[in-house]
């Protein structure tokens, strides 16, 4: 058996084209979906991560308002950019891009954001709505992990689903939505016991745990649908310094029935959700926000 392969970029396009035609019904009303993205210091990754979506937004007619501090800014004065942009009714999504430097305190700049425009959906507002299953903002990755399950139209209901990592921003809301779509979950994590046990169980299998290649074929159901999240550079070998999953693709995809790749899997769908989240703030300021689980492509 040799997998299928689930191309984030194909999706990405398709649910793109939707949300540009969104983008048009909101212009026809005077409203341009606008997303506010604040950088602060020179981590060459989270440069590139703000590029794409700034050149995403400009593609999807979302406007992108981009907001760049030295890596010795002081907090308060990026609190108070998004103490104005909160007050800003032109802007309808706000980004902090992460890490912070050292200095800052990351959950207090995350709080500041408004719930309302915390596109990234990382507010403790929007982590308890989705807790009891009405999101406001559905976190951007765990999003579109969930969107492409959808168009390949993965089994939920019932499916054994495990998922390797426990962060704030991919594994805990991941695991909400897919207990939403009635998915009988496991999460592990770094004092896991007998890793292969949990994952050979798994009809979903989704690594965000950001080890190269930790999650090798022999770990895998046969037929299961394999999602990798992380996102790696190869320390040694022929392919060192060449991007990388969780999951070590060759050996996985003798063995899964879907896979997706990295690069090229979940890291364009992530982007794309932004979008959707962006679009659906703007939808929701005019009092037609769309509801459900998978809102923003609808």
């Amino acid at each position: 058996m040799t997998a299928r392969i689930l191309d984030g970029n194909a999706l990405s396009a398709t649910v793109r084209e939707r949300l540009a035609q969104r983008a048009k019904a909101l212009a026809k009303q005077d409203v341009t979906p606008a997303l506010a993205v604040i950088l602060v210091g020179d981590d060459p990754a989270s440069a590139v991560y703000v590029r794409n979506k700034v050149a995403a937004c400009e593609k999807t007619g979302v406007r992108s308002l981009k907001f760049s501090y030295p890596s010795d800014a002081s907090p308060s004065a990026v609190l108070d950019k998004i103490a104005e942009l909160n007050a800003d009714p032109s802007v309808h999504g706000i980004l902090v891009q992460l890490p912070l430097p050292a200095h800052f305190d990351a959950d207090l700049v995350l709080e500041a954001i408004s719930p309302l425009k915390d596109v990234d959906g990382f507010h403790a507002s929007n982590v308890g709505a989705l807790a009891q299953g009405k999101p406001l903002f559905i976190p951007c990755t765990p999003y579109g992990v969930m969107e492409m399950l959808r168009s390949e139209n993965v089994v939920l209901k019932g499916a054994e689903a495990v998922i390797v990592g426990r962060s704030n921003i991919v594994g805990k809301p991941m695991a909400l939505l897919l207990l939403q779509n009635s998915a009988t979950v496991t999460i592990c994590h770094s004092q896991s016991r007998d890793l292969a046990f949990h994952t050979r169980r798994a009809d979903i299998l989704i690594a965000a745990v950001g080890r190269p290649k930790m999650i090798t074929g022999n770990m895998i159901k046969p037929g299961a649908t394999v999602i990798d999240v992380g996102i790696n550079r190869q320390l040694d070998g022929p392919n060192a310094g060449k991007l990388c999953g969780d999951v070590d693709f060759e050996s996985a995809k003798e063995v899964a029935g879907l896979i997706t790749p990295v690069p090229g899997g979940v890291g364009p769908m992530t982007i794309t959700m932004l979008l959707a989240n962006t679009l659906e703030a703007a939808e929701r300021n005019l009092g037609r926000g769309l509801e459900g689980n998978l809102k923003g492509t609808s």
